[in-house]
């Protein structure tokens, strides 16, 4: 099968940074189906995985986590879906990537693909949903209500790095299904307009200092902080911000310790997302993922939703990917980079 994969790790500059290459097609056992992959999206998590781990000897490591195809083949123990389902995932940390034409995955990390999107579309959500719905539900504990409802909470989220692939999605989950009023951070006019399509009720702009553009709204004290990138630098803005007993969840990595004690004056919790944790570990409700992307799918067919696509770079090949690695390390994308097809 065809796949782009590398052997060591290099700058994307490098001719074999990333390299097309054929492999064996793989062959689905237990609950694993084996998908034939359509479209891919490109994530932070592919280039930090690729300047960092190099492939075992004499193996290619194949990166990718966001997919959209067909199963091709299932496992013997596979109970979740038949041959000709069209489903979308993040896949595992662990295991051959995506940015192949057919990949094994774990049956219990994947969902049914929106039937209302096309499948670049669809390709773009599954890592950032899964992120997303982890942080403002399961850390954070915003308060869930139906979708369409108009109730409106005293929860007031501080989304930092809202333009992101992330952030994107986390917006309108927030808008669709909570109360909570949401104030997102974006510096760049483009930045600034593709937060405020998305649903952020208020924008502020984090190359100036928060507190006063925040305090300048008027709409009361933030009570949760959803930190996607910079919590290093906005880590005392934070609590500042915050009422007591609110929360932070991060999904970032500082370069610089945190210092957490500085959070006990006002009882503050801090939590960190990392969405592969659950398949790393065989986690006892690995399953949740199955039933959040599922329930994603559900809201973007009944329109409260929508893809976060920022750009289609063409078909899924070594040059394709190295563009979008170069545009993903130089922390300038709008939503979310796609591939289709091999």
């Amino acid at each position: 099968m065809k796949a782009v994969g590398y052997k060591e790790s290099l700058p994307i500059n490098e001719a074999e940074s990333l390299m097309n290459i054929e492999l064996p097609q793989p062959k689905a056992t237990g609950r694993d189906i084996l998908v034939k992959v359509n479209a891919i999206a490109v994530n932070p998590v592919d280039y930090k995985i690729r300047t960092r781990m190099s492939a075992e000897e004499g193996e290619y490591k194949v990166l990718g986590w966001d997919a959209v195809g067909e199963v091709f083949e299932k496992g013997d123990q596979v109970s979740k879906f038949e041959i000709g389902d069209k489903v979308y995932y993040a896949g595992a940390l662990a295991r051959q990537g995506s940015n192949a034409e057919y990949q094994l995955v774990d049956e219990r990390i994947v969902g049914f693909k929106p039937k209302s999107l096309s499948d670049v579309e669809a390709a773009a959500l599954p890592l950032t949903t899964i992120t997303a719905y982890e942080l403002l539900f399961e850390h954070l504990a915003i308060k869930q209500q139906e979708a369409g409802s108009n109730a409106k909470s005293n929860e007031v989220i501080l989304v930092v790095g809202a333009a992101g692939g992330v952030g994107s999605i986390l917006i309108q989950l927030a808008k669709a299904i909570t109360g909570a009023t949401v104030i997102a951070t974006a510096s760049r006019e483009s930045s600034q307009a593709w937060v405020k399509e998305l649903g952020a009720d208020y924008v502020v702009d984090h190359t100036k200092p928060l507190k006063p553009q925040i305090v300048a709204l008027n709409i009361g004290s933030v009570t949760h902080v959803a930190s996607l990138n910079g919590t290093g630098s906005y880590f005392d803005s934070y609590i500042e911000l915050l009422v007591p007993f609110g929360k932070i969840a991060l999904i970032d990595d500082p370069s610089e310790s945190l210092d957490v004690m500085k959070l006990k004056l006002k009882s503050l919790s801090l939590h960190i997302e990392f969405m592969f944790a659950r398949a790393m570990f065989d986690a006892s409700d690995i399953e949740e993922q199955s039933h959040l992307l599922n329930k994603v799918a559900d809201l973007i067919d009944k329109g409260c939703v929508k893809t976060t696509v920022g750009k289609s770079l063409g078909t899924i090949n070594a040059e394709n990917l190295k563009l979008a690695h170069k545009e993903l390390e130089a922390g300038n994308s709008i939503g979310k980079i796609v591939l289709e097809g091999f």
